[in-house]
């Protein structure tokens, strides 16, 4: 599907002029306290004015089978909080690629104040996401700690953004600096772990039974 131009983008989910403004990707299937927890740490820690979450209609990296429209209606009901808008603006953008739409938004709103944030689960394949180094070098990263296999120092260490950013990495205390550092910028967050997520939801989800025609 051919990307929109940015004069195209549907509405913008809220004002952006001089507000901190926190960016939230990912499949959501389903939205869980994990992801609630990734995005109230990120929101706290760094004085954001606003989250953005955006499902993904389709995730080059994960497989995805449940439609686009439940993941939606799914992520407003559990996401629903002051501070917090979900949109289907990346979806709408016609690219599942985040660094598309941080291209389009630095365009649409150069007054904006714009940090993505990641939970370190994705660290270890951060490296596989399109444009990641130019990612890195566009807009300011909050990497929000997330149990893993193994200790969360191991995820740090061997992780390829990790290495290549290094330098780039601000002190937790220096946390709510993050968006107005030029970036290459990032920060980790470390917090009370909430264990829960997509996978383990998905595994133990009764089967679905197709409906009959």
């Amino acid at each position: 599907m051919p990307i929109r131009r940015a004069s195209a983008l549907p509405h913008l989910p809220g004002p952006v002029d001089g507000l901190t403004i926190g960016l939230m990707g990912g499949s959501f299937d389903p939205p869980h306290a994990g992801h609630s927890h990734v995005i109230e740490t990120a929101r706290r820690r760094l004085g954001l004015d606003w989250v953005w979450v955006l499902p993904a209609a389709g995730n080059p990296l994960k497989r995805t089978t449940t439609p686009f429209a439940e993941r939606m209606s799914a992520a407003q009901k559990r996401f629903a909080g002051p501070r917090i808008r979900v949109s289907a603006m990346e979806a709408s953008l016609g690219s599942p690629y985040t660094i598309d739409l941080v291209r389009t938004l630095l365009r649409r709103a150069p007054n904006a104040r714009f940090v993505l944030i990641i939970g370190a689960d994705n660290l270890s394949g951060f490296h596989r996401w399109r444009g990641w180094r130019e990612l890195a070098r566009l807009v300011p990263i909050a990497v929000v700690s997330r149990p893993r296999l193994g200790h969360p120092a191991a995820s740090l260490a061997s992780s390829p953004f990790v290495r290549t950013f290094s330098g780039a990495r601000l002190a937790q205390r220096d946390a709510r600096r993050l968006s107005r550092v030029p970036p290459p910028a990032w920060v980790y967050l470390q917090a009370p772990l909430e264990p829960t997520s997509s996978t383990a939801l998905r595994a133990s989800a009764p089967e679905k039974v197709p409906s009959q025609i």
